[in-house]
């Protein structure tokens, strides 16, 4: 087997800045199309403290439709190519479902496939085994496309998110990935309803006990305009309330948008929780 690429650092608390370069993404569509403007802002959120660059040439958001190969290959390689160049120690991860599309980043220099399709396709956990790349498995109902569409109810929404990941875990162990190559995101606004969004934020503790490095993305999701009526532009504080929430119950990657405002709230919290520890000793 490949020596590993990536090994996911477990028990830690970091930030995954997202890097859109597409016309379409639900908050930043558009604003980085340009591959000399994704790469700057890169940079930027490396120096804020991101420490992985999750580049997607893609959109994800409800009812987006795919994009060629051709085309999402065309958005994204410059854009890595550029981000290793510039930031040889960064930890670069391709957002993408398509396993060619994976194969080539990997050779510009990203190091890490998140695939929000949860790794399904062989092809993909073959390229992932080939390359000894980290991989992110996210839960989704359906495609985004229709994943807000139909029947999303659940008897057990945690259960069932778990059930799924582990039978997607066993799927890449037995290509020849290694435990320490894997991560697992809920996938949260990706084919469920408010509340199944709040319960999967609320037992993430579940989730991490499976022993995999545990990636959150809640950034400026819908659920907190319904929660608040915010629109998109406007939940910042949503994000971070949810972040740091989580954040106490246990430790994630927070994939968002917003990475000098994350790292604030980051640094407040691992702040915080180190002084609670204190106080905990000294009784």
């Amino acid at each position: 087997m490949t020596q590993s690429l990536w090994s996911w650092p477990l028990a830690e608390r970091a930030l995954m800045a997202v890097i859109n370069v597409t016309p379409d993404s639900f908050y930043d569509g558009g604003v980085r199309s340009a591959a000399p403007r994704a790469i700057e802002d890169g940079v930027k959120m490396w120096e804020a403290g991101a420490r992985y660059l999750d580049v997607g040439g893609e959109s994800s958001r409800p009812g987006a439709l795919p994009v060629s190969e051709a085309e999402e290959l065309h958005r994204v390689i410059p854009v890595i190519e550029g981000l290793r160049e510039a930031l040889p120690e960064a930890v670069i991860s391709i957002d993408t479902v398509k396993p060619k599309v994976a194969r080539e980043a990997l050779e510009a220099g990203a190091r890490v496939i998140n695939d929000i399709n949860g790794m399904r396709e062989p092809e993909m956990r073959r390229v992932a085994a080939e390359s000894g790349a980290g991989v992110v498995i996210m839960h989704m109902r359906g495609r985004p496309e229709t994943m807000q569409r139909g029947d999303l109810s659940s008897a057990d929404i945690s259960r069932e998110v778990i059930t799924w990941l582990q039978a997607r875990v066993e799927d890449c162990l037995s290509e020849g990935l290694s435990r320490a190559q894997i991560a697992l995101d809920p996938g949260v606004g990706f084919g469920k309803t408010l509340e199944q969004n709040l319960e999967l934020i609320a037992r993430l503790p579940e989730l991490s006990a499976l022993g995999h490095q545990v990636v959150l993305g809640v950034s400026r999701k819908s659920y907190i305009g319904a929660l608040t009526g915010a629109a998109v532009e406007r939940r910042l504080a949503g994000t971070l309330a949810s972040c740091v929430f989580a954040g106490v119950y246990g430790p994630q990657l927070w994939r968002v948008h917003d990475v000098e405002e994350a790292a604030q709230a980051l640094a407040v919290l691992e702040a915080l929780l180190g002084a609670a520890r204190q106080v905990g000793a000294e009784r």
